[in-house]
């Protein structure tokens, strides 16, 4: 081992008892291994930090002289200082890459690794009940008081809007779902009977299996108890037992229809998660090891009652052919490791801290080797890969120096190569605007491209914030660099070849409770020619997953494949063109201050990266380090060009400040702000956003959060 790291306790004994354990691999071999990694990298990685900044000079010279200038002199400038680079013509070939990346649209969920109860729900939510998701949220109008424990007025709604998803997706041919009395196989087909005869599907290719009850599917031993369909890849099974409370209601006895809910789940290291030291990076760790083992237990209390979490087992059907058909119980997993510009001091190198993607990288595959030689109790990749998502990447160089990191881990681990597949993040405007060149770069492990409206935004922000003061947060969704954006990153992928064999995913639909409001729009991605999405829960996958049995994404990307959006639109910078009131500007400061303090009390006073946030209104919305990054490159915007003055910032925060404290009055630990200002270091933490966002690389947040929560953690909170 080198004898210039100094590396945390906790991670060393991390390393060394838990995360080798099984593998014939030594404490000293990995830490020599991540030394070299280190010397090989962290140059590169130095220099390529530095060319940020040396661009960013660039645009702040032209934009401070030309405003937002001529879409076609600025597109010249940024081909001049080498901001852009010559198209590229990339032709993905990905080999040994699973069905849920490459063939299966579906719902994807992303959950903080710090906290395993969210991380097994995640990695559970493969399969969702439909009865639960309609039943427990707004998803279907409730017009009645709820009975105390079930009931079944609320249950006749679900089952009768069971009943009419079933007749979109799985049609008969003859009557309704609705008119079944009961389902049962024959020959290898689906019979449903009704009460004037019997009927099946229109299309008997979507009859997919079934289990019995002597095979454990409940109900009695040789009947039925599920019968699985198959539509757009995606499977639903009708589970059927007339013992249980609503199996006796409905009027075939299916006690819940399961829909095939999040096919993949990123486990993250990054933005959702608050991790500024030794400790809290082995409990990260731990997490993804657990899952990739599937060891990860979670014990927590409801109703007085201890409840323990384990990953689910694979699902036990016979196809019509009487041969045995065995699906996933788990969402396939990814993990998201840090971008280039995290360093963290859990480990040293001559006494600087270490770039943090590179101990992600080895920790992520070195956890991964489990899964690969088949030590695990239950398989996540079957193809053999490890799925990262690199983000905050800029341009192909960036990317490139991803892909040589993953093939270094992959020598040292004894992997094939491309082993260790690459999500490419769409989330800063370099990559945007080179994303084929980034894609070229990669064509042999990208497994993935997404979009992500706020730090997209937030980057777009910062990138042109001298230019003059931008549009409000909300406008920013309608205007045409962002809609350009989104659908540029669509034409990209399709023309480089991702169809069955990457992911096109676009970004989080945010509010947890508002499942009405998902049914309505999310449909919006997968039309977009999506075909991955993300949800903030699993009720929520459950939800989304309706949208990818509606719409044939393959079809979408069929009728989608000859666009090309110009690169030239996503020049426009979204500047305000008219006056705003004072009553426009009060509310855009109150609402945005109220995001930052809401966020950042719970990242520095309680470390929680990623959690449900009430705005101003007091809707819940799912928030992480890019609704941070945008909100306070928004107000920093303004500040600089004097639609806000600091007065009127450091007032409305004081204000702000009081409302969130009473929003988290009944937070456990929580350490209001308002009680003491100045000793508060969340408050502090927040003014310091705003008031070096202009000077903050890239309008990054992780500096300024990071040293604020170290010191709330030295203070014992």
């Amino acid at each position: 081992m080198s004898a210039s790291l100094q590396i945390d306790p906790a991670l060393q004994t991390f390393v060394a008892d838990e995360l080798l354990t099984g593998l014939d691999l030594e404490p000293e071999w990995f830490w020599s291994t991540l030394a070299a990694l280190h010397d090989r990298f962290d140059g590169r990685i130095k220099l390529l930090l530095q060319r940020r900044d040396e661009l960013q000079a660039h645009l702040d010279a032209w934009h401070a002289e030309n405003g937002a200038g001529d879409p076609a002199a600025y597109e010249a400038f940024l081909t001049e200082i080498g901001y852009l680079v010559p198209p590229a013509s990339p032709e993905v070939q990905v080999e040994r890459v699973d069905p849920e990346i490459a063939e299966i649209a579906g719902p994807q969920l992303v959950v903080p690794a710090t906290v395993p109860r969210y991380a097994l729900n995640a990695a559970n939510a493969r399969w969702g009940s439909l009865y639960d998701a309609l039943y427990g949220t707004d998803a279907l109008p409730l017009d009645h008081q709820l009975a105390p424990g079930y009931d079944e007025k609320r249950g006749a709604q679900v089952i009768a809007e069971a009943d009419r998803l079933l007749d979109e997706f799985f049609p008969l041919t003859q009557g309704s779902h609705a008119d079944a009395t009961a389902y049962r196989v024959e020959n290898g087909r689906l019979v449903v009977a009704t009460g004037t005869g019997e009927t099946g599907l229109v299309h008997a290719a979507q009859f997919a299996g079934h289990r019995s009850g002597s095979d454990g599917g409940g109900g009695s031993a040789g009947a039925v108890a599920a019968i699985l369909l198959r539509h757009h890849n995606l499977h639903v099974e009708l589970t059927i037992d007339p013992e249980h409370q609503v199996g006796r209601q409905h009027h075939a006895d299916i006690a819940d229809v399961a829909v095939e809910a999040a096919v993949t789940t990123i486990v993250d290291l990054e933005d959702s998660v608050a991790t500024v030291d030794g400790e809290d990076k082995a409990l990260a760790y731990r997490t993804w090891l657990g899952l990739m083992t599937g060891e990860l237990v979670s014990s927590f209390e409801k109703g007085g009652e201890t409840i323990e979490r384990r990953v689910n087992g694979d699902r036990h059907y016979t196809a019509p052919d009487g041969s045995p058909l065995v699906l996933p119980g788990r969402s396939l997993l990814l993990v998201r490791n840090c971008g280039h510009h995290m360093f963290t001091d859990a480990v040293l190198v001559d006494g600087q801290p270490i770039a943090e993607g590179l101990l992600d990288a080895l920790v992520s595959a070195t956890a991964a080797l489990h899964d690969l030689r088949g030590l695990g109790r239950y398989s996540n990749s079957r193809a053999g890969s490890v799925y990262i998502v690199k983000p905050k990447q800029h341009g192909p160089d960036e990317v490139a120096l991803t892909v040589e990191l993953f093939a270094a881990v992959e020598e040292a681990l004894g992997l094939e190569p491309a082993t260790l597949k690459i999500g490419i993040m769409d989330e800063e405007k370099r990559t945007s605007l080179t994303l084929d060149a980034c894609i070229a770069v990669a064509q042999d492990r990208v497994m993935f491209v997404n979009t992500g409206f706020l730090d997209r935004t937030g980057d777009e922000i910062h990138s042109d914030f001298l230019a003059g003061p931008v549009v409000r947060k909300n406008d920013m969704k309608s205007t045409p660099w962002l809609l350009g954006y989104e659908d540029r990153n669509v034409d990209v992928a399709l023309r480089a070849g991702f169809v069955g064999q990457a992911q096109v995913g676009k970004g989080m639909f945010a509010k947890p409770a508002a499942m009405a409001e998902l049914l309505a729009t999310k449909g919006t991605h997968p039309e977009a020619g999506a075909n991955t999405a993300w949800v903030p829960s699993p009720t929520a996958a459950t939800l989304h997953a309706l949208h990818y049995l509606r719409i044939d994404v393959a079809a979408r990307q069929r009728a989608l494949a000859g666009r090309d959006t110009p690169r030239r639109q996503l020049l426009e910078v979204p500047l305000l063109t008219g006056e705003l009131s004072d009553d426009d500007k009060r509310h855009e400061l109150e609402t945005n201050a109220q995001s930052i303090l809401g966020y950042v009390v719970r990242w520095v006073g309680l470390g929680i990266g990623c959690s449900t946030v009430p705005d101003l209104e007091g809707v819940g919305l799912m928030e992480d380090r890019a609704t941070l990054r945008i909100s306070s490159q928004l107000i920093a915007n303004w500040l600089h060009h004097g639609l806000v003055d600091e007065t009127t910032v450091r007032e409305t925060f004081a204000r702000m400040a009081a409302l969130v404290d009473e929003q988290n009055a009944r937070e456990p630990g929580y350490e209001p702000m308002a009680k003491d200002l100045d000793a508060s270091p969340s408050f502090q933490a927040a003014l310091e956003l705003v008031f070096t966002g202009r000077t903050e690389p890239n309008g990054y947040t992780e500096r300024v959060l990071t040293t604020w929560r170290r010191k709330a953690k030295a203070g014992g909170r």
